[in-house]
């Protein structure tokens, strides 16, 4: 069986659109790409290095893939680009792309049925990067075994969520965390069933 990991950069009210460059995903004229920079530290960036030096691959939704399919391979002298690049690409599409990426796969028609076989094979991690829309069939289908939430102090008011309103319901329980030079609040969590509610006092 093979556990299903889904990474994100959040801000504080869940934004997770185009933490990396200004151009990155401007969809909806999003004016803070780049967001993420100013909070990268020695820590963060340890603590991603630990995460990507076990073997992996990636599954991910057609807009991050295109997003990361214009950088990284030209980005493969460092750490995280020789990490993708060596990664099965398995990819979400309601199309047929071209998919011009080394090791670059596209999943079944029905993406849930795929990747709940993907799960069940012998093999590497599967880590979800950005993919908003995938993670909520994920979600959906209770196919998330860890999610890894890099929460920054900042507040953007628009852009891209990864909870978005509609979300399927559910209760997590925090594993591990850490906390950056910069205020990042680095976070693993499991999924633990359904929401329980109950009255305080």
């Amino acid at each position: 069986m093979r556990e299903l990991i889904v990474t994100a950069f959040l801000t504080l009210d869940g934004v997770m659109q185009a933490p990396g460059a200004p151009d990155e995903d401007e969809e909806a004229g999003f004016p803070f790409g780049g967001w993420q920079a100013s909070y990268l530290d020695d820590v963060g960036n340890r603590d991603l290095a630990a995460f990507m030096e076990q073997p992996f691959d990636l599954l991910l939704g057609r807009k991050t893939y295109d997003i990361f399919a214009g950088y990284w391979p030209d980005h493969v002298d460092g750490p995280i680009g020789r990490k993708f690049g060596e990664a099965t690409k398995y990819v979400a599409s309601r199309g047929a792309p071209a998919l011009s990426w080394d090791r670059s796969v596209l999943l079944g028609k029905d993406v849930a049925q795929s990747i709940a076989e993907l799960k069940g094979q012998d093999g590497p991690q599967l880590h979800v990067w950005g993919s908003g829309d995938l993670v909520q069939t994920l979600r959906a289908q209770d196919l998330i075994d860890r999610y890894q939430l890099w929460i920054h102090p900042v507040v953007l008011g628009s852009g891209k969520r990864l909870f978005p309103e509609g979300t399927r319901p559910g209760a997590l329980r925090l594993v591990d965390s850490k906390v950056s030079t910069t205020g990042v609040v680095m976070g693993i969590y499991e999924p633990t069933g359904e929401v329980v509610t109950g009255t305080i006092g």
